[in-house]
């Protein structure tokens, strides 16, 4: 068993469960579905195809830098009738990076890992309009998957990486694990198929855990640093540059 490690960055992310109707929301961190369907569509897989292979994979994923939840309000009309479509709201993640993993057999991952490098269609991040900024693919690793969402290094940008200043940092991580192991949680995101007749999703079992890891530009933080005294600035007048009327 190996695993595929892949980084997800970019301006704008999105990962639907429960969109419905005019309010298309997002998770906090993408979704199994979608990263298999991402890792199809590099194959160059029809939205009919089957998923077993894929949908067997194991997944992780670990928010690195969890960005800021944004809104989207949207109007339309329609394109022939000019008639106004339904108001709708679209939540995204702006600014985050997460690093997400699938482990599974040595000869799928290896051609997961072909595909994900020259893609037969473009990867997304949750929606068409959210590329990615930095190439997705990172590389396989011949690990498990919770060991490399453990020891993968920090993939925060890096004034994120200098604004949390600490040496270690603590990271918020979702992995996959067998169905009713106990003290897991559900998500309807197990994908069974694509086809948009009849688009379907199962439940999938998985565990939150927080790790720590080394900041690479963190610094020591001194307890108690002595107090520095506060300069006083001079007053300002905006207007003394004026001339007189």
């Amino acid at each position: 068993m190996s695993t595929l490690a892949l980084r997800f960055a970019g301006p704008l992310q999105s990962w639907g469960v429960a969109s419905r109707f005019a309010w298309r929301t997002t998770t906090s961190t993408p979704t199994k579905s979608a990263v298999v369907g991402l890792l199809a569509a590099a194959l160059g897989w029809e939205r009919d195809a089957d998923l077993s292979d894929l949908a067997a994979l194991r997944f992780g994923v670990r928010a690195d830098q969890p960005g800021v939840r944004v809104r989207d309000f949207q109007t339309a009309h329609h394109g022939d009738t000019g008639v106004s479509m339904p108001l709708s709201y679209r939540f995204y993640l702006a600014d985050a990076v997460f690093l997400a993993a699938v482990e599974g057999d040595d000869q799928l991952i290896e051609a997961l890992h072909a595909a994900i490098k020259r893609p037969h269609f473009l990867p997304y991040l949750g929606r068409r309009s959210c590329p990615p900024s930095q190439p997705v693919n990172i590389g396989v690793r011949t690990l498990g998957l919770n060991e490399v969402l453990r020891q993968e290094p920090w993939l925060a940008s890096e004034w994120y990486q200098r604004r949390e200043r600490r040496t270690r940092v603590a990271l918020d991580m979702q992995i996959e694990v067998a169905p009713g192991t106990r003290g897991s949680d559900l998500q309807r995101d197990q994908p069974v198929t694509f086809n948009p007749r009849h688009r379907r999703y199962d439940l999938r079992a998985y565990h939150n855990e927080t790790i720590e890891i080394t900041n690479p530009h963190g610094k020591q933080v001194r307890e108690n640093p002595p107090r520095q005294a506060v300069t006083a600035h001079p007053a300002h007048d905006p207007t003394i540059g004026l001339e007189a009327v």
